[in-house]
């Protein structure tokens, strides 16, 4: 099993980094002393290396402070819906979503810095953000989403909880990836990896990273998608 290594912008956080490092196996002093967390497995070396500039994530995005700042924004209109358990193309248990094109301020702030970082400059981007609010019952099952409505680019706040994305080669399930998405990371999928791989978010009962159990609580996840070509 091969590991990838990820970015993140708080590497001394102490607290993060202990949570991190029963995840992984791993002493916390090993962890900052290495700078980067270990993030993504992968079924081989040759495929991490394959898919390395197309699976991309960022530890620590956001702050407790940014994720509460987005969450007074949402939780209202989330409220306002009941929790569903199935979706249209079936794709989805236990969720409740919404569109947001207009933010204040600080969450637009924030959004500004997901699309500098996710996409390149002058990219056509999907003008609403994708909120997608699962409950702790709920997970996502393997899809590629539709090459109609999204382009070579899709890109993720993960808010609440910690979680495992697993994606899986559409023509060869033999090939995987899981990612280890903590609370308040940014994950980003390009190209092959957004194309050929399906991609889902583990059920609580499920979410196992590295042979270590990762709880899952409620998630939401913040989308953004760029246009197709």
């Amino acid at each position: 099993m091969k590991l990838m290594r990820v970015t993140g912008k708080h590497a001394q956080n102490r607290h993060f980094y202990k949570r991190l490092g029963r995840y992984l196996g791993s002493s916390w002093a090993d962890l900052t002393a290495a700078g980067d967390a270990a993030l993504v497995v992968g079924s081989s070396r040759q495929l991490v290396r394959r898919l390395g500039p197309q699976v991309e994530v960022r530890t620590a995005f956001i702050t407790e402070e940014e994720e509460g700042a987005l969450l007074r924004e949402l939780e209202p209109g989330l409220k306002k819906k009941r929790y569903e358990f199935d979706h249209w193309d079936d794709a989805i248990h236990g969720y409740r979503e919404t569109e947001r094109a207009t933010w204040g301020a600080a969450c637009q702030n924030i959004l500004n810095r997901v699309r500098s970082v996710a996409f390149e400059a002058g990219s056509s981007l999907l003008g609403p953000v994708h909120v997608l609010d699962l409950d702790k019952a709920g997970y996502i099952k393997p899809h590629i989403d539709s090459v109609k409505f999204c382009g070579s680019t899709i890109t993720g706040l993960s808010l609440l909880s910690d979680s495992v994305m697993r994606m899986v080669k559409e023509d060869a399930p033999s090939e995987w990836l899981d990612l280890l998405l903590p609370r308040r990371s940014l994950y980003i999928l390009r190209d092959q990896a957004r194309y050929d791989f399906t991609h889902e978010i583990l059920k609580d009962e499920e979410s196992v990273f590295n042979g270590q159990k990762v709880p899952r609580q409620r998630r939401i996840s913040v989308i953004c998608r760029n246009l197709p070509d």
